[in-house]
């Protein structure tokens, strides 16, 4: 078989690549991404997306359709090989093993995690209200990966779901946990319509985190670093929750804040089994 090699660096199809590296607008227009590195993409495809294509860096060793340097692909997509002066044009960031895949987007509607949820006893649910870092999101949604959280919901997000900083951050954990993109008086309703109890994580009107139950359906409601949650989360939660500072500053960074009342309630529960 020929192989099929790229060395230009005006190529149309490098130049695809890189712009759904930089445009959320072409992301959501066309229904795709791009993935960069073997672990990642590993987790993508054992998460059950489909790849449309895998770039890999020219090397001495050809590599055949639906393998790319020792990574096991399966599917019906063509494996490209580029110079390593295109890879280093289409990849937005270094040290990604020389591999790239294009990959179809998946649902994130509210009722693609209600359909985990119903299969669930006593939910674990994160909500974050208007994330501005996708650093940040991705490193909540790798937490609650790690936890066990059964679905993150990002509302009225500022970032897009596969901004390329956010899929390194999360280290996989976007393709992993059932995630939804909504506004928040659509989350506020499909959470008291399931009896999933609200918790908001604020400063005021609250009480220390570790007071309050978490092991029947919570939903833990995090806001900007910057302004909290807005009010309308404020008077739909059930409870005020607060994790206690004791130095000068104010505030955690979100997601080291989301990490510890995960962590909170994944210690409720297991000391309920």
């Amino acid at each position: 078989m020929e192989e099929n090699v790229i060395s230009s660096l005006q190529n149309a199809r490098v130049k695809h690549v890189v712009a759904l590296q930089q445009k959320s607008s072409l992301r959501r227009e066309e229904g795709l991404f791009v993935v960069e590195g073997q672990r990642e993409i590993e987790h993508c495809i054992a998460c059950g997306y489909e790849v449309v294509e895998v770039f890999t860096v020219l090397s001495e060793e050809s590599v055949p359709s639906g393998r790319a340097d020792g990574l096991q692909l399966t599917g019906d997509f063509p494996v490209t090989r580029v110079t390593p002066q295109v890879y280093e044009k289409m990849a937005y960031r270094g040290s990604t093993e020389g591999m790239i895949a294009i990959v179809k987007a998946k649902d994130h509607s509210i009722s693609s995690v209600n359909r985990k949820l119903l299969s669930v006893n006593n939910p674990l649910v994160v909500v974050i209200e208007s994330v501005e870092k996708p650093g940040n999101l991705g490193a909540i949604l790798r937490t609650a990966e790690a936890a066990r959280v059964d679905a993150v919901i990002v509302c009225d997000p500022l970032t897009d779901l596969y901004n390329p900083n956010l899929i390194r951050a999360s280290i996989g954990g976007v393709f992993c946990v059932p995630t939804a993109v909504c506004n928040s008086q659509e989350c506020i309703a499909f959470l008291k319509e399931r009896g999933i109890c609200i918790l908001t994580a604020q400063l005021q009107d609250s009480y220390d985190y570790y007071d309050y139950d978490m092991r029947q359906a919570t939903a833990i409601v995090m806001g900007t670093e910057s302004t909290g949650l807005t009010l309308q989360w404020r008077d739909a939660a059930d409870a005020h929750i607060r994790i206690p500072m004791l130095g000068r500053l104010d505030s955690l960074n979100v997601s080291v804040s989301a990490a510890i009342l995960m962590y909170e309630a994944v210690r409720q529960r297991r000391l309920r089994d």
